[in-house]
């Protein structure tokens, strides 16, 4: 559990030790130059490196399929990589996303820090306007499921922390804007972010194993035309 804290940036001891915590800066895990290598450096099962096109090129193509889907089919926020702190998958992400680590009270009440929000570029100083967002969007994952999952994949899924780019913490304003949608439909609003945003997104359809329809495609490689120097590094979900 300690190993998969800190893989994340996390300040473990905070969240062993509440209320105090460091106020010294966690790096963003989501805040990359458009060169970026896109996973988490040294996890076992890591991919090597692939160029952005090369890396659309292995998600499969297949048509979208939203019937059928609930978003309480994938059950969020579970309690997260250290059970006993009272703070859950969303808190944790919070906490390992603060460029200035907040104060932890009682129940994970998060008071201070900030957060510089990857989507549109914004410093958020307060956690409640943060989301978290699941990068690839929960109804997108049941469109690309290319068999149905288990109760427990979709569950991993909802609360991955093994993986950096699976969950967010970005400006609630940002996600509300982006919602359910595909890079076809919506690219966050900082557009030096894109390449990234891209990368990450492959990444984390490959390490999932899901599908991507062709107007996603063709967006995605529309997109990797101006980042050829981004790679994509994955590790793909054990359960």
């Amino acid at each position: 559990m300690l190993k998969n804290l800190l893989r994340r940036g996390l300040p473990a001891l905070a969240l062993a030790c509440l209320p105090v915590l460091s106020s010294a800066p966690v790096a963003h895990p989501h805040v990359l130059p458009p060169t970026a290598v896109v996973a988490t450096a040294g996890a076992p099962g890591l991919r090597a490196p692939l160029p952005l096109f090369e890396a659309i090129d292995m998600i499969p193509v297949a048509p979208e399929h939203r019937e059928g889907y609930k978003r309480d089919l994938y059950k969020h926020w579970n309690k997260g990589l250290a059970a006993s702190d009272g703070c859950d998958t969303r808190k944790e992400v919070i906490l390992a996303e603060a460029v200035v680590a907040p104060q932890i009270t009682a129940g994970c009440k998060l008071t201070g820090g900030s957060w510089r929000s990857a989507y549109d570029a914004l410093i958020v100083t307060d956690a409640a306007r943060l989301d978290v967002d699941h990068f690839v969007p929960l109804a997108e994952v049941f469109d690309s499921e290319r068999t149905p999952w288990t109760a427990a994949r979709r569950e991993a899924y909802a609360n991955d922390q093994a993986s950096p780019d699976t969950l967010i913490a970005v400006s609630a304003a940002s996600n509300r804007s982006k919602s359910d949608k595909d890079p076809a439909e919506w690219l966050p609003s900082d557009g030096s972010y894109h390449c990234t945003y891209a990368a990450t997104w492959v990444g984390t359809k490959l390490r999932w194993g899901l599908a991507a329809d062709e107007a996603e495609r063709q967006a995605l490689l529309g997109i990797a035309e101006d980042c050829l120097a981004t790679t994509v590094v994955y590790e793909p979900a054990e359960l």
